[in-house]
């Protein structure tokens, strides 16, 4: 037995907050009576949950590690007709979606799954999931800030939690300077935010690392299937 707005969004319906509202407008019916009541336990072996009159079934579970390409939108769809992040898994019969987003001038690891409770797991703030970024700024950054950026940054939405700074170097050529961030929040475009606050402009952003999960073996534009063993640590967030 699970609840019914954990039932529909494991089943890659929707995400949770989006079947509490599904069920909050009347569009979920349980053994052919509506339910608005969030929380009703349901099996999906015994009974017949139907969303928008659609019978809901277990799904086969999915997990891929995607090197998204810069300009791509992380989102399902765009209403600009702007290339989406499920432009490239349109072999995929399930509906996947994005743990988490990506800007769209910035590349790199994401994660695409239909479990709807390990992208609920991940995305939780309290998770605190270590995330990596490859972070290519213009001009030379003097210690000052790095030790700046580590420490936290006060940010409009409020002081980001301390980060790690591994400074890669400085190119005289090209007059960029190299850097790894490593962060456990999830703001939106929070690394970008970071360097810029100090009067900085970034060149390139690449995300380079998930938890444990690298880029390794996965070309741009390419992605590949996690392992169960991959899966089985992923949870250990939970």
């Amino acid at each position: 037995m699970e609840r019914l707005q954990k039932a529909i969004s494991n089943c890659g319906v929707a995400s949770r907050r989006t079947a509490e509202k599904m069920i909050l407008d009347g569009r979920v019916r349980v053994n052919g009576v509506l339910v608005r009541q969030l929380g009703t336990k349901v099996d999906l072996a015994k009974d017949v949950v139907l969303v928008d009159g659609k019978r809901l079934e277990s799904v086969v579970k999915k997990y891929f590690l995607f090197n998204k390409p810069k300009g791509i939108i992380t989102t399902s769809s765009d209403d600009q007709n702007r290339p989406t992040v499920l432009d490239y898994f349109k072999n995929i019969e399930e509906r996947i979606y994005a743990v988490g987003r990506l800007d769209q001038n910035t590349e790199g690891l994401l994660l695409m799954t239909n479990d709807g409770e390990l992208a609920n797991i991940l995305m939780h703030p309290s998770m605190m999931v270590d995330k990596t970024y490859e972070v290519k700024i213009k001009g030379h950054v003097p210690d000052t800030v790095l030790e700046k950026l580590a420490a936290g940054v006060p940010l409009i939405d409020g002081m980001t939690s301390p980060a790690i700074i591994s400074y890669n170097g400085f190119d005289n050529k090209t007059g960029i300077t190299s850097l790894d961030i490593t962060i456990h929040e999830g703001r939106n475009r929070q690394v970008r935010r970071m360097v810029e606050y100090f009067g900085f402009q970034i060149h390139n952003l690449r995300r380079i690392q998930y938890a444990f999960l690298t880029l390794s073996g996965v070309k741009r534009g390419a992605y590949r299937s996690l392992t169960k063993d991959e899966v089985a640590e992923l949870y250990k967030y939970k």
